[in-house]
């Protein structure tokens, strides 16, 4: 049997100041970061000298106007985590036209896949604690609380509330984790072992520990600017010194083209191919020389059945690190040569939402689908000064319209691993 075409049919968010499509978009579009600053409660008392302030958080939500029918006893079990998860994927299944088609779906071709970093570290420091990190983290009972310490509740609970009796499982592999999310699940689809697959990305990483991790000297990735919330992140420019961290929920659900045609439905895009390496280097630093992840580029547009110059678009991981965005920039000009202006636009969404970690690279991906859909690019913000390493078209200026048929997420993650995924217009 051919392989089938995996095409993405619905998406849901909830997001630092963004829940749902069009508000998500909106943000994206506009360019408007929705960090702030961090309460002294997360920061750890009036914050170490040089820790991050600023972050993504989730400051406003209620899940009752995404899943009414889910009774209070048993939300006061679910973590924040857990909510947000549920929430986004309603919106996603709603968004694909599969709440009216629920009837007519097979259980056991159908499925779910999670992905998070940490997984509930929110519940397990205020546990820990004794108290709430702050006001946005209600307490969850401790009697009932067998779901919320679990990272795989959300989706496993997903999978209960859609009646998915398929693969149903959870990735931890840091912030590469939701693009293998996508590739499991079209490997699934593509090789007629499912119809319809439901991922999730998810991530309440704000509590001191967390913090205290990602500032430590080993890592040092977070940002140290104590300015404004909103121009922390810096991806691509010369003045970058590090990400903030962001919060929420991202959902996505793939089905094979047969499948969605069988119910008439128009999908977003089609997924082309996914690529998950290892370049088994150093365990915290990429390759400097961008060799390595150029032949990830050429690896995956080749899977797809592209040349490396029909990508109109790279939605890079842009974390705003020093070594992050060189290595990117070095991989673009091996694949790219030496023209610039026969590049495709690099860019970088981390200055809105902040770094989601495990949730990031189906963000990237969902954001990628948005730019597709309106045929214009999201800018990437407080890029003012581009490096001179790095001195290529990252849409810095605003929004722009432009054909954007084909278009490129890469994500990197600590323990020296990268992905790419290519995406087409549907």
């Amino acid at each position: 049997m051919e392989n089938q075409d995996v095409v993405i049919t619905g998406m849901g968010f909830v997001l630092p100041g963004a829940v749902g499509n069009d508000e998500v978009w909106r943000k994206l579009e506009a360019g408007v970061s929705q960090l702030s600053r961090l309460p002294d409660g997360i920061v750890g008392g009036q914050g170490e000298t040089g820790q991050c302030r600023a972050g993504g958080r989730v400051w406003e939500f209620d899940h009752r106007e995404h899943i009414p029918d889910l009774p209070d006893t048993f939300a006061k079990r679910y973590s924040r985590e857990i909510l947000m998860a549920l929430s986004a994927v309603e919106q996603a299944w709603s968004d694909a036209g599969l709440r009216d088609y629920q009837s007519e779906l097979c259980p056991e071709r159908t499925g779910v896949i999670g992905s998070s970093s940490r997984g509930p570290v929110e519940w397990w420091s205020q546990t820990s604690s004794g108290s709430a990190v702050d006001a946005a983290c209600p307490p969850v009972e401790i009697d009932h609380a067998v779901f919320a310490s679990l990272a795989g509740s959300p989706a496993t609970l997903s999978a209960i509330r859609l009646g998915a009796r398929g693969t149903v499982t959870t990735l931890s592999n840091a912030c590469v984790g939701g693009h293998q999310a996508i590739g499991f699940a079209s490997q699934l689809l593509e090789t007629g072992n499912a119809d319809v697959m439901v991922l999730v990305g998810h991530e309440t990483p704000f509590v001191p520990e967390m913090l205290q991790i990602y500032s430590s000297p080993t890592a040092g990735v977070l940002s140290r600017s104590d300015g404004d919330p909103a121009t922390t992140i810096k991806p691509y420019d010369r003045n970058r010194d590090g990400f903030a961290l962001g919060e929420g929920a991202v959902a996505m659900v793939l089905e094979t083209r047969e499948h969605a045609s069988r119910r008439k439905r128009e999908p977003y895009a089609r997924v082309c191919s996914t690529v998950s390496l290892n370049e088994a280097g150093h365990a915290t630093r990429m390759d400097l020389s961008g060799r390595f992840t150029a032949d990830m580029i050429l690896r995956a547009t080749d899977a797809a059945g592209f040349a490396p110059g029909d990508i109109d678009y790279i939605c890079g991981h842009g974390t705003a690190t020093r070594y992050n965005d060189l290595a990117e920039s070095r991989a673009m000009r091996l694949v790219y040569g030496d023209r610039v202006d026969r590049w495709p636009p690099l860019g970088s969404i981390k200055p809105v939402f902040g770094h989601l970690l495990g949730a990031s690279g189906l963000l990237n991906c969902a954001a990628t689908v948005q730019m597709m859909c309106h045929q214009r690019l999201a800018p990437t913000i407080n890029c003012v000064d581009v490096d001179p390493e790095c001195d290529h078209d990252h849409v810095q200026d605003g929004a722009r319209s432009t054909r954007v048929e084909r278009a490129m997420s890469l994500s990197f993650a600590i323990g020296s691993q990268s992905s790419a995924v290519t995406l087409e217009a549907a």
